[in-house]
């Protein structure tokens, strides 16, 4: 209650006026009694300068026998000038060895010999000097005054209790105490009033304050005047409203910045400086394959790497790569915060699996294309030179075999070239396709017309069966035929003369599809999988007998892809291949 500002405003005002009426108490008390004490020394001084007095009391009357009775007699008639009245103010005579011959109640015992007094008998009468030293803290005044009057010494001495002073005091602080209770009783009122006028406006802007710390920016505080409290509030206001529009940018980019961590691809870990997780994202529990959490550490997930306090005060960031199963890992550790309490370090987790495939799928299909075209290179010229050795010598039939080998190689160089720019158009997203709409059951048709007689020279037999009624369909037809053609040609290049090949082709809901199912050589499983690569071939001394390169499929993929559909191997008891194309019949964005 006391610690209120409040009641800090009551007790300091109820401090200040008690202060203040004590101050002026005190001194109203001082001025009262230095005023008396001047009163009275002023009075003694101008009644003893008064020359006739002095004359009577220093001249004898004749054969006067007792002077002291006569300085009574003179001292008498001055009483009232004196303000003696023996009850407050006391009058005594003494003799020159300080004897009271003459006192106001007859009890010589009562007189105190005080300072003023004894330097009358002393040093005042050989100097002729009186005791008058005042001073306001002693509890009478007096005053002793040396006479020489008919050869003897006398001292005249009057003593003032201070009684009159002391009951106006007491009267004047009876007065001061009631006008100070009154003050107070005053002061307290307005204290209260003006402590009320303070503290409600600053209590409005605490519990302003108390809701803005919550984050209720709701209510606005009412502006209750123009001084400056109420400049204060109207500043609060504008504060909150800055505050808030501010926390709301806050809490956006937070948010984006939370999203973009939860959901970023790349592994993200902040570590503290004793080396426990600090945050981290589920990207990085993914990539490392294994749980983070508050309690994991740095050497449990980078153990073997850099360390901990290489990263943290190092000149730069670190760097290195390594493999996690079968993915592999490019490691940044760099450190945040450098030189502060709150610092740490970070490690960003890149996945470079895939730049490392194609990598290596890059040089193998340059040591590939490298191959394909040695090979044929490599015939044509030693045909060529032994046709140029031999020239005018050789049998026309002999030469005739040698330019045949050397337009067959040729051929195969031709063969490769095509299908290389075919991918490359792929790849380049120039391969566009020119959509028509054709009768997908006359194009199965029409290559089981084309591949019929080169089924018959290897003593296959080839049949067709389709579903009645198959739709048009929207397609780049050429490229479409290219596809059969390769599966069909691939069936009757890998199955053993005498083989078997079913070709069928039906519907199914809005999408068409054609399988090509023979009881070749077929593929092994564990090569099932990169069936579809580029240059890939599971025999490939058999594949370059027979005349492929490896890219007939590759081809077919990107083709079947370009259009939305699907080529799949089917699995299929026995020996041989099953190979279904399905394609949608309303072409390539149709969802159906």
């Amino acid at each position: 209650m006391l610690r209120s500002l409040h009641m800090k405003l009551v007790m300091i005002l109820v401090l200040l006026i008690l202060s203040l009426m004590m101050v002026v108490g005190a001194f109203l008390i001082n001025s009262v009694t230095a005023f008396y004490l001047e009163d009275f020394y002023s009075q003694m001084s101008d009644v003893f300068q008064d020359p006739v007095l002095y004359h009577d009391l220093t001249t004898p009357a004749g054969e006067e026998e007792n002077g002291a009775e006569q300085l009574s007699l003179v001292l008498d008639a001055y009483a009232g000038e004196l303000g003696v009245d023996n009850r407050n103010r006391k009058l005594y005579v003494l003799d020159g060895s300080g004897t009271p011959v003459v006192s106001p109640d007859g009890d010589e015992s009562k007189l105190e010999y005080t300072e003023n007094l004894v330097f009358a008998l002393g040093p005042g009468l050989e100097s002729n000097q009186a005791g008058d030293k005042s001073s306001l803290a002693l509890d009478y005044m007096d005053v002793a005054i040396p006479i020489h009057r008919g050869g003897e010494d006398f001292v005249i001495y009057i003593l003032d209790n201070k009684a009159t002073a002391n009951d106006l005091t007491d009267q004047m602080l009876v007065l001061i105490i009631e006008a100070l209770i009154f003050g107070l009783v005053i002061s307290i009122l307005l204290s209260f009033l003006l402590s009320k006028t303070m503290v409600t406006p600053i209590q409005k802007l605490t519990e302003g304050a108390m809701r803005v710390a919550e984050r209720d920016f709701s209510r606005k505080i009412a502006v209750p005047s123009q001084d400056e409290i109420g400049v204060l509030t109207d500043a609060f206001n504008d504060m909150s409203s800055q505050l808030q529009n501010t926390l709301r940018q806050v809490e956006n980019e937070r948010n984006k910045l939370d999203t973009l961590f939860l959901h970023m691809t790349d592994g993200v870990v902040a570590f503290s400086r004793e080396g426990r997780v600090i945050h981290s994202n589920p990207a990085a529990a993914r990539m490392l394959r294994r749980s983070i959490g508050p309690d994991t550490t740095y050497e449990a997930l980078f153990a073997g790497g850099a360390p901990l306090e290489q990263v943290l005060y190092g000149d730069d960031y670190l760097e290195e790569e390594r493999q996690v199963r079968e993915r592999y890992l490019q490691i940044v550790m760099a450190p945040f915060d450098r030189g502060r309490e709150g610092g740490g370090a970070l490690v960003v987790l890149h996945d470079v699996t895939e730049q490392r495939k194609n990598e290596d799928m890059r040089r193998e299909f340059v040591a590939n294309v490298s191959h394909e075209l040695r090979t044929p290179l490599t015939n044509i010229r030693s045909y060529a030179e032994t046709l140029t050795d031999s020239a005018g010598e050789m049998p026309p039939d002999m030469e005739k075999k040698f330019l045949g080998v050397i337009l067959n190689e040729s051929d195969r160089m031709t063969h490769i070239v095509q299908d290389l720019l075919t991918l490359s158009r792929f790849d380049s997203e120039r391969g566009e396709l020119k959509l028509t709409r054709f009768s997908f059951e006359e194009a199965v048709q029409d290559i089981y017309n084309a591949v019929y007689m080169d089924a018959q020279k290897h003593d296959h037999t080839l049949t067709l069966e389709m579903e009645p009624g198959l739709p048009e369909i929207l397609a780049d037809r050429e490229r479409i035929l290219q596809v059969m053609m390769n599966i069909v040609s691939n069936s009757i290049k890998y199955t053993p003369d005498g083989g078997h090949i079913d070709i069928y082709a039906g519907r199914r809901g809005e999408k068409v599809w054609m399988v090509v199912d023979d009881n070749g050589i077929g593929i092994p499983e564990e090569d099932r999988p990169r069936i579809f690569e580029r240059f890939y071939r599971v025999d490939k001394a058999r594949s370059r007998q027979s005349g492929g390169t490896g890219l007939g499929l590759s081809i077919a993929k990107e083709i079947v892809d370009r259009h939305q559909g699907r080529i799949t191997l089917l699995d299929k008891e026995g020996p041989g291949l099953a190979i279904r194309l399905e394609l949608s019949v309303e072409g390539p964005g149709d969802e159906k």
